[in-house]
C-alpha cells in the first residue's frame, strides 16, 4: 500500500464510502492518515447509577429492567428502556436505532456508556454505546480517537480503516533530514502517525503531536524560503504621490483615524512613493479600520492614472466592498467595477473590456480577478482582504497581472508582531492595535443551556426594535456520534419559539454557493431577521444592523474563531451583545470562555488562550482559520514554529534541494 493510493484499496471501503470520505477531503491513503482525531476519549471503570452526574460521559454496568419501547417523535424513532444496578435505575434513549428493540432482552447485563442529560427533571443516558464486559475491558484506560465526521460515516469505521492502513505501512520515508530530526529530538514520522491515531499514553501522544506539528511548520518554512529566494526587491515603476483628491477623501471621513491607522497610512504613502515596490501586511483586530486604508491606497493608484484591484474571499463581501468603494469614489470621478464568478458570460465580457481599455480605475472582485481572460491596462496596486483565506500562489497570481505592482494585504488574525514577521516573512508588517473611538464595545455573557429561553426572548426584543441576530451552531445536521446543536433542527426550533413575523433562515457550508450568497445578501438587506448558521459567516458581510451573536456549544470553538465570529456584530451605531452558550460542565471550558467574557481585544485573547492552554494541552478544540494547519496552532506552538523556521534556515543547499523535491511538489493537506 502506497501513500498516494486511492482509499478504495483499503479493505471495506467501496465506491460509496469513498464518496463519503471525499466530503472530508480524503481521497488517498495519506489523506486518511492526515485526517487527525479532533479529540480522544478515555474509557473509565463503570460507576454506580446513583453516582451519575448531569453533563458527564460515564459507563454503567447494569441489567435491562424493562422491555425496550419504540415511539415516533418529530420524524424520529426513539427507542428507550430502563436498566438497573444495585444502586438504582436509569432510563436510556436512542434515536433511529429500531433494531435495539429486539436486541435488548430483559435480565441481560451490558455495559452502557454515554452522556448523562436531564429530561423532564430526570437523569437519562442519551445515545449510549453498548458493550459486552470483555469488549469494554479492552478499551479501559486507552485513549480512543474521536474523528471529525460527515453524514454516513461512523467513528468506528474510520478507526478501523486507519488501523488497517497503519498495519500495512511498516516503512515510510521521512520528509525531514536525519540531522533535523536528531537535533530537535523528534520521533520518526511513521511512529508519530501511529501514535496520533492510537496513542499508548498521553506522553506518547504529546511526542507524536510535537513531531507532526513540527512537520507542518517545517513545510511552511520551506515554502517561505523558496518564496524568499525567488523574490527580487523590485524597483518601483509606479511612483504614486498623494493627490489633492486623496487629501479630500481623508478630510471627508466622518471620524478621526486612530494612531495605528495614521502610522500605517504614513507607511503606505512612503512605500508607494519610495524606491522599491510595496509588499505590506496591514494586521489589525476585527473592526480596527483596515478597509479605509485599502480604500486610500486604491484611490492613490487611481488618481495617479493607474488601476488598482481588491480581491475578497467571498462574493458577498466583494459586492459589499464594491458598493462602499463606489459610493466613496464617485465624488472624485473614479470609476469602480465588480467582477465575480456568478456573473453571466455577457456581463463578464463587458467587464473584461472595461478593465483592458482602462474604462475602470478600481476593480473589486473574488478569485475571478485572476482568471486568464482578465487583462489589466495599467495595474499598479493589488489589495487582498483576509490574507489567511488566500494562498501565496493566489496572491502572486493576482500581483502577476501587472508588472512589479504594489501589494497590500489585510489580515484580522490577532497574532503578536514577532510571530507575524515569521508567518508573513515576505511582507513588511503594519500593526493596528486600537479600535476607532466611536465603536461601542460588544457586551458579552457566558451562560449555560438553561439560559436559552431568556436568550430567545432577548433576540425577539432586539428584532422588535428593528435589529437582527446571528445564531451559530457547530454542526449542520444531527449526528449519532457527536452531541452538539445543529443548524437544521435549531432553525425549526427558533421558528417555533420566536414570534410568527420573525423571519428565521439557515445557512451552512453544504449549501450551493449561489444559495449561500443569496442568504447572506438577504440578511444584509434585512429580509432575514435571524440567521442560524455554521461558522461560514466567520468571514462574511458587514451588517451594521446585526446586534446579537449567540454561539451554541461555544466551548467547541477555538477562542480565535469565537473572536472572529463576535466581530460580525458591533459594526453599527447600536449596542451589540454576544451570548456564549457553554454546553459543557468542564471547568477548563468555562475558564476559556471567561476570557471572551472579559475582553473584546483579539491580541489579549490570543495571549491569554496561549497561557491558559499551554503547549502540553492537546485536548480541546484546535484554533482554525489563520493558516489552515491541520494540527499546528500558531499561538500554542509558537516555540515549534520558531524551531522549524531555524531548522529550515540551517539547511545546506543540498539538504534544501532534497527537502524541496519531497515537499514542494506535493499537494499536501495541512498547507494552503
Amino acid at each position: 500500500m502506497q501513500q498516494n493510493d486511492s482509499v478504495e484499496c483499503i479493505k471495506g471501503i467501496g465506491e460509496k464510502t469513498a464518496k463519503t470520505l471525499a466530503k472530508l477531503g480524503i481521497f488517498t491513503v495519506d489523506d486518511l492518515l492526515r485526517h487527525y482525531p479532533r479529540d480522544y476519549e478515555v474509557y473509565g471503570l463503570p460507576v454506580p447509577i446513583a453516582n451519575l452526574r448531569e453533563g458527564s460521559v460515564a459507563a454503567v454496568e447494569a441489567g435491562v429492567a424493562t422491555f425496550a419501547e419504540a415511539k415516533r417523535m418529530k420524524g424520529l424513532t426513539v427507542v428507550s428502556c430502563n436498566v438497573r444496578d444495585a444502586s438504582g435505575t436509569l432510563r436510556l434513549t436512542w434515536f433511529n436505532q429500531v433494531y435495539l428493540k429486539n436486541m435488548l432482552k430483559r435480565g441481560i447485563h451490558y455495559i452502557f456508556r454515554g452522556r448523562i442529560v436531564r429530561k423532564a427533571g430526570v437523569l437519562v443516558m442519551d445515545q449510549p454505546k453498548i458493550y459486552k464486559r470483555e469488549e469494554y475491558r479492552v478499551l479501559l484506560n486507552v485513549l480512543q480517537p474521536v474523528y471529525p465526521l460527515t453524514a454516513g460515516l461512523t467513528n468506528r469505521a474510520l478507526q478501523k480503516a486507519v488501523g488497517q492502513v497503519l498495519g500495512m505501512l511498516n516503512t515510510r520515508e521521512d520528509d525531514l533530514p536525519a540531522r533535523v530530526v536528531r537535533e530537535n529530538k523528534l520521533i520518526s514520522q511513521r511512529a508519530a502517525l501511529g501514535e496520533i491515531h492510537f496513542p499508548k499514553s498521553r506522553e506518547t501522544l504529546l511526542d507524536a503531536r510535537r513531531r507532526l506539528v513540527f512537520d507542518e511548520f517545517f513545510r511552511f518554512a520551506v515554502r517561505l524560503r523558496a518564496q524568499k529566494e525567488n523574490r527580487h526587491v523590485n524597483k518601483n515603476h509606479f511612483l504614486l504621490k498623494e493627490t489633492d483628491k486623496c487629501k479630500l477623501f481623508l478630510q471627508g471621513l466622518p471620524y478621526r483615524l486612530t494612531a495605528g491607522q495614521e502610522e500605517a497610512l504614513s507607511e503606505i504613502r512612503q512605500d508607494m512613493a519610495g524606491e522599491y515596490v510595496m509588499n505590506r501586511l496591514i494586521q489589525g483586530d476585527v473592526g480596527s479600520g483596515k478597509t479605509v486604508l485599502a480604500e486610500y491606497a486604491l484611490l492613490l493608484a487611481a488618481t495617479n492614472g493607474y488601476q488598482g484591484c481588491m480581491m475578497a474571499p467571498t462574493e458577498v463581501l466583494a459586492r459589499q466592498h464594491y458598493e462602499a468603494v463606489r459610493a466613496a469614489f464617485d465624488p472624485f470621478g473614479v470609476r469602480v467595477c465588480l467582477l465575480v464568478g456568478s456573473m453571466t458570460a455577457a456581463e463578464k465580457k463587458e467587464v473584461y473590456a472595461k478593465i483592458a481599455g482602462h474604462g475602470a480605475d478600481v476593480i473589486i472582485g473574488t478569485h475571478a480577478l485572476i482568471q486568464e481572460k482578465v487583462v489589466y491596462s495599467k495595474l499598479a496596486l493589488v489589495v487582498t482582504d483576509e490574507q489567511h483565506r488566500f494562498g501565496v500562489r493566489q496572491r502572486e497570481s493576482l500581483a502577476g497581472k501587472g508588472e512589479c505592482v504594489h501589494v497590500l494585504v489585510m489580515s484580522a488574525t490577532p497574532i503578536p508582531r514577532t510571530l507575524a514577521i515569521v508567518l508573513y516573512g515576505d511582507l513588511d508588517v503594519s500593526l493596528i492595535t486600537e479600535l476607532p473611538a466611536e465603536r461601542l464595545p460588544v457586551k458579552n455573557c457566558v451562560v449555560g443551556t438553561s439560559y436559552r429561553p431568556t436568550a430567545f426572548r432577548f433576540i425577539a426584543g432586539q428584532v422588535s426594535e428593528g435589529r437582527q441576530a446571528y445564531v451559530i451552531c457547530p454542526m449542520v445536521e444531527q449526528s449519532e456520534e457527536i452531541e452538539a446543536e445543529n443548524v437544521m433542527e435549531y432553525t425549526e426550533r427558533l421558528r417555533e419559539e420566536l414570534p410568527a413575523d420573525v423571519v428565521v433562515a439557515a445557512l451552512h457550508g453544504q449549501m450551493k454557493a449561489a444559495l449561500k450568497n443569496e442568504r447572506m445578501e438577504q440578511f444584509a438587506r434585512g429580509e432575514i431577521q435571524v440567521l442560524v448558521s455554521t461558522t461560514v459567516v466567520e468571514v462574511g458581510v458587514n451588517v451594521p444592523n446585526a446586534t446579537v451573536m449567540m454561539i451554541e456549544d461555544a466551548e467547541r470553538f477555538g477562542l480565535a474563531q469565537l473572536h472572529q465570529l463576535r466581530g460580525r456584530i458591533g459594526r453599527g451605531a447600536h449596542q451589540s451583545y454576544c451570548i456564549f452558550v457553554n454546553g459543557s460542565q468542564d471547568e477548563k471550558a468555562r475558564e476559556r470562555l471567561e476570557i471572551m467574557n472579559r475582553s473584546n481585544d483579539g491580541f489579549y485573547i490570543a495571549s491569554e488562550d496561549l497561557k491558559l492552554r499551554g503547549p502540553g494541552d492537546v485536548f480541546g478544540v484546535r484554533q482554525s482559520g489563520e493558516m489552515q494547519f491541520e494540527l499546528a496552532d500558531i499561538y500554542r506552538d509558537a516555540d515549534l514554529l520558531a524551531a522549524a523556521n531555524t531548522a529550515v534556515k540551517s539547511l545546506t543547499q543540498e539538504e534544501y534541494e532534497s527537502v524541496c523535491s519531497k515537499i514542494c511538489t506535493k499537494n499536501e493537506k495541512g498547507f494552503h
